[in-house]
Parts: C-alpha cells; sequence; structure tokens
C-alpha cells in the first residue's frame, strides 16, 4: 500500500526535476545565442574599426594624385564618420552601405590615375583593405549566423516561453538594405 503511494509520488517528482532541467537548459541556451551575438558584434566592431583608422591614410593618398576629386573624397570621410558615430545595427549597416559605396567610387577614381594605382604605398593600403574586407564580411556571416539560432531559439517552442518572460527580443541582421548598394557603383566624370 505504501509502495502504490510512493511510485506515484516519486514520479510527479522525477517528471518535475526533469521539467526544471529542461528549462535550465532552454534558458541557458538564449543566454548563450545571446552572448554570442554580442560577442559576433564586437567583432564586426574591431573589424569596423580597422576599416575607419586605414580609410584618413586611403584619402591622404589619393588627394596626393587626385586633389580636384574633393567630393569623392568627401563623401568617404562623410561615410567614416557616420559608421564611427553608428550606434545601433540598423544606423551601423547602412553606415557600411554607405562607405562601400563611396569606396568603390574612391577605387574608380583611382583607375584613372596611373601613378597613383602604382604608388606602393597606395598598393599597400588597397592589399590592407583588401583583408580587413575579407574580415569583415566573414564576421557579418558569423553575426547573421548567430542572431538566425537566437530568434529561431526565442521563437520556437519552448523557448519562445521563456523569451516572453524574460524580454528576450528578436535581433536584427547586419545586411544591406539600399537595393542601390547591392548593384554596381556608377561612376560619373
Amino acid at each position: 500500500m505504501l509502495a502504490a503511494i510512493l511510485i506515484p509520488v516519486i514520479l510527479v517528482v522525477v517528471a518535475i526535476v526533469i521539467l526544471i532541467i529542461a528549462a535550465i537548459a532552454v534558458y541557458n541556451g538564449i543566454i548563450t545565442l545571446r552572448n554570442r551575438i554580442d560577442n559576433a558584434w564586437s567583432q564586426i566592431d574591431v573589424q569596423l574599426r580597422k576599416r575607419y583608422d586605414l580609410i584618413p591614410n586611403l584619402v591622404e593618398t589619393v588627394k596626393g594624385y587626385a586633389a580636384h576629386e574633393r567630393e569623392t573624397l568627401e563623401k568617404v570621410i562623410q561615410a567614416r564618420g557616420m559608421g564611427i558615430d553608428a550606434k545601433t545595427v540598423q544606423e551601423q549597416s547602412k553606415a557600411e552601405n554607405m562607405i562601400t559605396s563611396t569606396l568603390k567610387t574612391l577605387f574608380a577614381v583611382s583607375e584613372q590615375y596611373p601613378n597613383l594605382k602604382a604608388d606602393q604605398h597606395f598598393t599597400q593600403l588597397m592589399q590592407e583593405l583588401n583583408g580587413i574586407e575579407s574580415n569583415i564580411a566573414f564576421a557579418r556571416q558569423f553575426y547573421n549566423d548567430s542572431v538566425l539560432q537566437y530568434n529561431t531559439k526565442i521563437q520556437t517552442f519552448p523557448g519562445n516561453i521563456f523569451a516572453g518572460r524574460f524580454n528576450f527580443t528578436p535581433r536584427q541582421y547586419f545586411e544591406i538594405e539600399e537595393p542601390a548598394a547591392r548593384g554596381p557603383v556608377k561612376v560619373q566624370f
């Protein structure tokens, strides 16, 4: 008789313990994904800072050969300033789109100056920038993959239960929003 009472009680206790362990695992999984996103964003920020530090040197080098391309150079510096001042993923994404576009224009301008293309300092800066651009692309991919995992976790059961209770909100992807930035750059002189 005592066994008949203990078995259901033990089963209920075991079920409760299993539910608690599952809840802890889901919650910790969401926290892990959120931290991975924050880390990925920090890695993007590191690479962007490297690029921001490189841009003034690049502009100065181009300025020495193509001083009359002032408007292009000013746009590059303005875009860099937007990137430095960006506070959110959307602002950063918009600034990066502008920087990419203005750098493409700057590279197109450099094609018009054979002496600039032959300059060793300019060539070195371009190689550094290409390496940084590759690192930025990888960091963006990792960030967006992390956002995908996190958003999926908080939008599917049972993660959505915890997301609602603990204010886990979806994160935004770092993407190109302007259709013009996706297409080829048009340069007119």
